[in-house]
C-alpha cells in the first residue's frame, strides 16, 4: 500500500465487527501481536483499539447493527461524511448507518456499493486513521470480492475517484498512480451465500508461521500460504467466530 499517511479517498482503517470480542482480542493477541486498549467511552458498547506498541492499528467491536455478519470492514477517508454520503446514494449504492459523530474523533458512515460490498466512510477529527501501515501487524492491502467488477469500478471512481485498469491480469486500485489495493471477480467457485466483501491484508514478518498461529487459536486456513508471481507470499485465513482476513509477507510488492 503507498498511500500512508491515509489520504483522501484511500484506506484509513480496518475494523472487526464480531461475536466474541474478548476471543477475537486473544486471537488476534497470538497471530498479530496486538495489544488490545478498551474505548472509555460506555456508549461504544465494549469497542477496542488493536495497537502495535503505542500505535493504532484497527478496531474491534461487537456487533452494533441487525444482521451484521461477523467480518472486516474497510475504511476510507473522506473530506466531508454528509457530501460522501450523498455522492455513494447517487452512484447507486446504499447507506446503511451514518453520518454519525464518535467522541470528536471524526465521522463515521456505514455504506454499501452496488454489488453488496460494505465498506465504512471516515472524516477524520482528531483521530486520522491506523498510525502504520506495511509493517509486521499492520493493514497492508485491500481488495474488493466482487461479482459485478465493472459496476463497483464505475462505483468507486465516481465516489472517490479512484482508478482500475480491469484488463490488467491483476487489476489494482489507484489514487493519483498509488495503489493500495486489488479486485477479484467473483466466479463459480464463490459459494453463491458468500457475499461481495472487501478483504483486509495484514503485514506479516512470515506468512506460514501467522497461518499456523490461526490454527492454534482455534482459526482455519483458507487459502494456504504461497507466493504469488511477481507479487508477495500470502494466505487467506479465518478467525474462531468467522471472520475472514488476509495476510501477506511485509516489504513484498504486490
Amino acid at each position: 500500500m503507498k498511500l500512508h499517511p491515509p489520504v483522501p479517498g484511500g484506506p484509513c482503517w480496518a475494523e472487526l465487527g464480531t461475536s466474541d470480542p474478548a476471543a477475537a482480542r486473544r486471537f488476534y493477541a497470538r497471530v498479530f501481536g496486538w495489544r488490545h486498549v478498551p474505548d472509555p467511552h460506555r456508549q461504544t458498547g465494549g469497542y477496542s483499539v488493536a495497537r502495535l506498541g503505542d500505535t493504532a492499528v484497527a478496531g474491534l467491536t461487537p456487533r452494533y447493527r441487525p444482521g451484521q455478519p461477523v467480518a472486516w470492514e474497510v475504511a476510507f477517508t473522506v473530506r466531508d461524511a454528509e457530501s460522501a454520503a450523498r455522492q455513494v446514494t447517487a452512484a447507486g449504492g446504499r447507506v446503511e448507518r451514518g453520518p454519525v459523530d464518535v467522541f470528536g474523533a471524526g465521522r463515521f458512515t456505514v455504506a454499501e456499493d452496488p454489488s453488496g460490498a460494505v465498506f465504512q466512510l471516515w472524516q477524520p477529527g482528531t483521530f486520522p486513521g491506523a498510525g502504520d501501515f506495511d509493517v509486521p501487524g499492520a493493514l497492508g492491502w485491500v481488495e474488493l470480492l466482487t461479482r459485478e467488477p465493472e459496476r463497483a469500478a464505475d462505483f468507486y471512481a465516481t465516489v472517490f475517484g479512484w482508478s482500475v485498469d480491469l484488463a490488467r491480469r491483476s487489476p489494482r486500485w489507484s489514487i493519483g498512480g498509488a495503489d493500495f489495493g486489488g479486485v477479484v471477480a467473483m466466479d463459480e467457485k464463490f459459494p453463491h451465500e458468500v457475499p461481495a466483501h472487501w478483504l483486509p491484508y495484514f503485514a506479516v514478518a512470515d506468512v506460514d508461521l501467522a497461518a499456523a498461529g490461526a490454527v492454534a487459536g482455534g482459526g482455519t486456513v483458507l487459502m494456504d500460504p504461497a507466493s504469488q508471481p511477481g507479487g508477495p507470499r500470502i494466505a487467506v485465513l479465518r478467525d474462531a467466530q468467522g471472520a475472514v482476513f488476509g495476510v501477506h509477507r511485509a516489504g513484498g510488492q504486490w
